[in-house]
């Protein structure tokens, strides 16, 4: 056996889309990143061993942004067919991309050492290469979901239900319990266009009739999510268990959609039946606040917002697919977006740990809205942000600087609802590209092939870098498939600008600063070596929309 000691500014364990977020936004704010993650691909829940949707904040131009919009544009301008091991790809070259980040994949966190109330190192065993790995970190973050690191380190956790009482949630029940909401494997289906039978296999479970199968969708036009088992019992010991059942069932109805009744799925072949199940919940960190429903209905208008949500609050019933008493979820409303606050991202007792995704400090309420994974990208992209704040300044998570955390945030294309990014002292007058917001028709520039616009700036400035923000189409989730059509392409939003040239001024004469031809993000950012007084956008094509759109131009 093997033994690698590896040393890094910040550890994240867990490589879903909080713990990638979170693992990028460290290193590129130029902490030395270490990212332990268990599966060989990288996303978790929308990973190709589990393939759920990634769901966020209802509402029009509610979309989130920053990593998680870089991540969904990438991967449509590679993966048009919308490809899973294509899309696991498009995660694992994030990861890669990035100087200041190592990767550990297939790699299980089983162990910590702790310094009193701090965490020195943890350790995890690579199966495939029989190597341990000790990683010594100033802080870790656990993006793991089962939040691994509570048992490990002491760090204080929930699990289950609170009582009514507590917090006075009106839609908690009556008296506290240990049920969590459960677990799905998934399936996808396929229209091939031609007749398609299906075989179960033996140990598949029958339901030869409708009132077989709990009151749920059973049409093609879902992923059965309702599938769903584990919240009256151990959401992380009995995962094996759970497994096995949860594949006689979908295989079952499966066999029910095909062979019992006019289903429509003539047509239709089983594509995919995963055997990793996507889990909804289990142990919650507590931090120094606890969320509630009443703070996800108030707006969340919190003065250290990090990140958002705008999830109904969905909350599966525990016994999951044998629930027979209705719709197996009750989806509470929630207004979106609503705030969430920093101070649910790190442990109120353990020094040097932060976390994200679905463990945050919240009750169980709150979760059944922020466990979904864009709301887990942005508060995975507030940790690594504020992680590396934490690295240069040497200071606690709890010390880090609030403004500034959320002024970096702002400027990677963060949304946060509330607030608006300050404006450079230099600018010349109002424009609305230099607004302070990055979204809404409002505070756009509209402008079609061969417009151009200029920003004036009160004196010459030394520039170092551009920051552009283009219109992206918030309205598009851009999601990966849950059924499979016959012809089912996707493009890039053709309302996105596709080539553009950044010009500035200096001493009269106009200067080509930059020039993009085949553009694919929404922010892109220039860095620039300039002496200039003002600034040139000329937009040159966009992906195939007449009227397209530019939110900002920023030159710092």
């Amino acid at each position: 056996m093997k033994h690698i000691t590896h040393e890094a500014d910040f550890c994240v364990v867990g490589g879903g889309l909080a713990g990638l977020c979170a693992a990028i936004a460290a290193a590129r704010h130029g902490a030395k990143t270490l990212l332990m993650h268990d599966r060989p691909v990288l996303g978790g829940n929308c990973s190709s061993e589990i393939r759920m949707w990634i769901c966020g904040a209802h509402g029009k131009g509610n979309k989130e942004t920053g990593l998680l919009e870089e991540i969904q544009l990438e991967n449509l301008a590679r993966n048009p067919t919308m490809n899973y091991s294509i899309w696991d790809s498009v995660l694992y070259e994030k990861a890669m991309a990035e100087p200041n980040l190592t990767l550990l994949l297939n790699c299980s966190c089983c162990d910590a050492e702790m310094d009193g109330n701090r965490i020195a190192g943890v350790k995890g065993w690579q199966g495939t290469a029989e190597t341990w790995h000790t990683v010594r970190a100033k802080y870790f973050a656990d993006c793991s979901g089962d939040s691994i690191l509570a048992p490990l380190t002491g760090a204080e956790f929930r699990v289950g239900r609170e009582g009514r009482a507590e917090f006075g949630e009106s839609i908690a029940p009556e008296q506290p319990d240990s049920k969590t909401m459960g677990m799905s494997c998934l399936m996808q289906v396929r229209d091939t266009g031609s007749p398609q039978a299906f075989t179960p296999p033996a140990w598949a479970y029958k339901y030869p009739e409708d009132t077989d199968l709990p009151h749920a969708d059973h049409s093609l036009f879902t992923n059965f999510w309702w599938i769903e088992l584990g919240g009256d019992g151990d959401s992380i010991h009995d995962t094996e268990a759970l497994r096995d059942e949860l594949l006689k069932i979908a295989f079952g109805v499966w066999d029910h959609v095909k062979n019992y009744g006019d289903h429509g799925a003539e047509d239709f072949a089983l594509e995919w039946l995963g055997f990793l199940p996507g889990k909804r919940e289990s142990r919650r960190f507590v931090g120094d606040h606890i969320m509630t429903q009443h703070d996800v209905e108030a707006g969340g208008p919190f003065e250290d917002i990090v990140a958002y949500g705008g999830w109904s609050m969905d909350d599966h019933f525990p016994a999951g697919f044998h629930y027979r008493g209705g719709h197996p979820t009750i989806y509470h409303p929630a207004p979106s977006p609503y705030g969430i606050p920093y101070r649910c991202l790190y442990s109120k007792k353990i020094e040097n740990l932060f976390f994200a995704g679905r463990n945050i400090s919240v009750t169980h309420t709150a979760l059944s809205s922020t466990r979904v994974m864009a709301t887990c990208a942005l508060l995975g992209q507030a940790v690594g942000t504020a992680a590396a704040l934490a690295v240069r300044d040497d200071c606690s998570p709890r010390e880090v600087n609030i403004s500034e955390l959320q002024r970096a945030l702002m400027a990677d294309d963060c949304w946060l609802p509330g607030l608006r990014q300050p404006v450079p002292d230099f600018i010349a007058g109002n424009h609305v590209l230099t607004n302070g917001y990055d979204r809404g028709d409002e505070n756009a520039w509209a402008c079609r092939a061969g417009d151009t616009t200029e920003i004036a700036f009160m004196r010459p400035v030394k520039l170092s870098q551009i920051r552009l923000v283009f219109d992206s189409d918030l309205n598009d989730n851009k999601r990966m498939p849950h059924i499979w059509p016959v012809d089912a392409p996707r493009r890039l939003p053709g309302c996105l600008v596709k080539s553009y040239t950044l010009s500035g001024r200096n001493n009269g004469a106009w200067v080509e600063l930059a020039h993009v031809e085949d553009n694919h993000r929404r922010l892109s950012v220039h860095p620039v070596d300039c002496e200039a007084d003002a600034v040139r956008l000329t937009v040159h094509a966009s992906h195939g929309a007449e009227m397209f759109r530019v939110f900002s131009l920023y030159a710092e």
